[in-house]
């Protein structure tokens, strides 16, 4: 008796035990028989792939883009992530073309071209390519102090940390733009 109660099981023991007889022999019955009857049929393994793609295609992709509400953290790391994707990208897609067409794509021709646009044109391109530029940068740093130091990973440490990053984000872009 001593285990039961260690276990927790003495209340269901007791309860099981000192049921009327005629519950106990209903809950056998029930048991016994079977609910309901379910019928089996075999299936090509090709079916089996369109059922599951059906299912898959009745889920929410990420219910949790839904039902939270937008917070700094994740709004920076997502953001984090597309810039280095998209910098990686610019970079390996600007090495290649220098490699490939060194004719047509060298320094030479890349500036005289630059030259040739209007003055709009130049700022909002030197815009698109700074902002992600000074928005990873900073991220880095601030995920450096993070690793390096342990400090400012509270809640409101990373809340601070991140509206800095931003407005660092923004004084550098400006600066980097009118340069």
């Amino acid at each position: 008796m001593m285990l039961t109660r260690a276990v927790g099981l003495g209340p269901a023991l007791r309860q099981a035990a000192f049921a009327p007889r005629l519950v106990r022999s209903q809950v056998v019955g029930r048991s016994l028989i079977a609910k309901r009857n379910v019928q089996i049929q075999s299936l090509p393994s090709t079916a089996s792939v369109e059922i599951l793609n059906k299912q898959r295609l009745k889920r929410p992709n990420s219910p949790h883009a839904t039902i939270y509400q937008p917070q700094l953290p994740w709004i920076t790391s997502i953001a984090n992530r597309i810039t280095g994707a998209g910098l990686s990208v610019l970079l390996y897609g600007f090495s290649l073309a220098y490699l490939v067409a060194p004719g047509t794509f060298d320094s030479t021709h890349i500036i005289e071209f630059v030259a040739g646009l209007p003055e709009v044109v130049k700022f909002a391109g030197k815009t698109i390519l700074a902002a992600p530029f000074a928005y990873h940068s900073w991220n880095g740093v601030r995920h450096l102090v993070w690793d390096s130091t342990t400090k400012f990973l509270s809640v409101k440490g990373v809340y601070n940390t991140g509206y800095a990053m931003l407005g660092l984000t923004c004084l550098s872009t400006i600066v980097l733009v009118f340069m």
